[in-house]
């Protein structure tokens, strides 16, 4: 329903990688925005649509606002706003099957299912999970540096978010770094509906990375 919110994921068939290179990260990126209107996809020229954002996108309907993503090289992490009834599992078949077609054809023509299964849509619904979910959406990239934070007590979180500023492939740099996908996502609608600003969440990320309660999806 329009105003729901979900945490959207899923991940390559036997864990295997579904980005294997910056062009398939891009090319899933790029996805997440010209795939965001209710007429379909986006048309432009452009090989990178974020150079003339404004013109690619004028005149979009979207389906859903993006709040947060993150891509780690065999799994996706989304959290979406509706704003289009039926919106969240439109746009989420159209992520699936697009970004499926195009890997298959790039390489050799693979055939089959890339993902191993359809994509988990979870609600978020209620308090316990409302600030948490968008704090574990931009801290599963720390994986790839961090293997062991989830275990840890005590870790360093300046290191930590120092790593996310810099890791291109999510959203989190488009909050606090030098973000180039920030059309994609929605900021102010994200602090609004979540009831915090830029200093209070950052705040609240670091005392979750320093003590971790997490739940693995």
């Amino acid at each position: 329903m329009i105003g729901d919110i979900a945490h959207v994921c899923n991940r390559g068939v036997e864990k295997r990688k579904i980005f294997i290179n910056e062009s398939d990260y891009s090319r899933f990126v790029n996805n997440l925005l010209l795939l965001n209107n209710k007429e379909g996809k986006i048309r432009t020229r452009r090989k990178n649509p974020f150079e003339e954002v404004e013109e690619v996108l004028h005149g979009r309907k979207k389906l859903v606002e993006i709040l947060k993503w993150s891509l780690l090289p065999n799994h996706y992490h989304l959290l979406l706003y509706e704003v289009a009834e039926g919106g969240i599992l439109e746009f989420t078949k159209r992520l699936g099957n697009a970004y499926t077609k195009y890997f298959n054809i790039k390489n050799s023509g693979r055939s089959g299912y890339l993902f191993q299964n359809s994509a988990k849509i979870i609600p978020v619904s209620n308090n316990s999970q409302f600030l948490y979910i968008p704090i574990y959406i931009d801290l599963n990239c720390a994986d790839l540096t961090y293997p062991n934070w989830k275990n840890s007590k005590n870790n360093d979180s300046k290191k930590i978010i120092n790593f996310l500023e810099s890791y291109m492939w999510s959203s989190f740099r488009d909050y606090f770094g030098k973000g180039e996908f920030s059309a994609v996502v929605n900021k102010e609608l994200f602090y609004d509906l979540f009831d915090t600003n830029e200093k209070e969440y950052k705040k609240d990320m670091e005392g979750f990375i320093r003590e971790p309660i997490v739940q693995d999806f």
